[in-house]
């Protein structure tokens, strides 16, 4: 099954390696000193469950790659309009588009580009960092990744969505498939819209957020307004999703930090549009009041494009 990853920096780089090292054809879009390194030395990996190198295409323009079987698109989310023309050289008539992205508008942005038939949406629970140019370095063991079908029929686990599956599976990669993508996308952002608007509102890791009863009390209600969001929208989220978040973070480390507020305090881009602010604009739209996810998002808006 050919491949292409679109995004090869710590996610998308991680699982491109990963399938790569299981003989997998994989080709990694990519460009400059990451571009360079990945072909001169190829893309090493370091990581808990071992350190591993892999020595596969790298290409900057897609047009040289041409249509493959599957695109793992792992772009940060404010990157996705920059991206979306580069698909077309790697869709083929039988080409699935598999979106790994933060929030919940991926699929259908991707979709909007190439078809809603050519895409598939998931999501991810990966600790990466890419460390430099052509490094990606893995600080946990967790590698999952929860896939499916976004539109059309979702009343069972597709085929294709099996077929690759399997694929992935046989990489060492955690999977889960799933009849309906759209689930285990909004839980998801169901914890990450709020723990990251609060990480990042307050400049305080996880454990300050937990430890205070108040503060906590707030996190959970505005879980609570995104799940209710994400019912108002046909989503049959997990009815003790709450709960679930609660036994969650309860496992945390107290100084784990959301990506938001790392790459705040690094003066970068955040993606505070995908996760706070379509919450907030899906809210609006639907009629399901929002007010701590609003909050949060006028707090963090300022702060979207980074501060250098």
């Amino acid at each position: 099954m050919r491949f292409a990853i679109l995004g090869s920096g710590a996610v998308g780089g991680y699982y491109g390696a990963s399938l790569s090292r299981a003989g997998q054809p994989v080709t990694f879009i990519a460009r400059g000193a990451h571009l360079r390194a990945i072909r001169e030395r190829g893309l090493l990996v370091w990581s808990p469950l071992g350190d591993f190198a892999v020595h596969a295409p790298a290409e900057e323009d897609p047009a040289r790659v041409g249509p493959v079987d599957v695109v793992l698109l792992a772009v940060k989310t404010y990157d996705t309009e920059a991206a979306l023309p580069m698909l077309g050289p790697l869709v083929g008539p039988h080409t699935v588009v598999l979106t790994l992205q933060n929030g919940v508008d991926s699929a259908e942005r991707v979709a909007a580009a190439v078809g809603e038939p050519h895409v598939l949406g998931g999501t991810t629970y990966v600790a990466t960092a890419l460390h430099a140019p052509g490094l990606i370095v893995q600080t946990g063991t967790h590698r999952r990744i929860v896939f499916g079908e976004f539109f059309g029929a979702r009343d069972r686990v597709s085929e294709r969505v099996a077929a690759i599956g399997d694929v992935l599976a046989s990489a060492d990669i955690q999977v889960e498939t799933v009849p309906d993508a759209r689930v285990p996308v909004w839980e998801k952002l169901s914890f990450l819209a709020p723990i990251a608007g609060f990480a990042g509102a307050a400049r305080e890791p996880t454990g300050t957020i937990w430890g205070d009863p108040f503060i906590r009390a707030q996190f959970l209600e505005a879980v609570r307004e995104v799940e209710r969001v994400a019912r108002a929208e046909g989503v049959a989220v997990a009815d003790d999703l709450v709960a679930r978040i609660t036994a969650y973070v309860d496992a945390l480390p107290s100084a784990m930090r959301p990506s938001l507020l790392i790459d705040l305090s690094l003066g970068k881009r955040i993606e505070v549009e995908s996760l706070q602010g379509d919450v907030v604009r899906r809210g609006q739209a639907l009629g399901v009041p929002t007010p701590i996810m609003a909050t949060l998002y006028a707090v963090l808006k300022p702060h979207a494009g980074g501060s250098r």
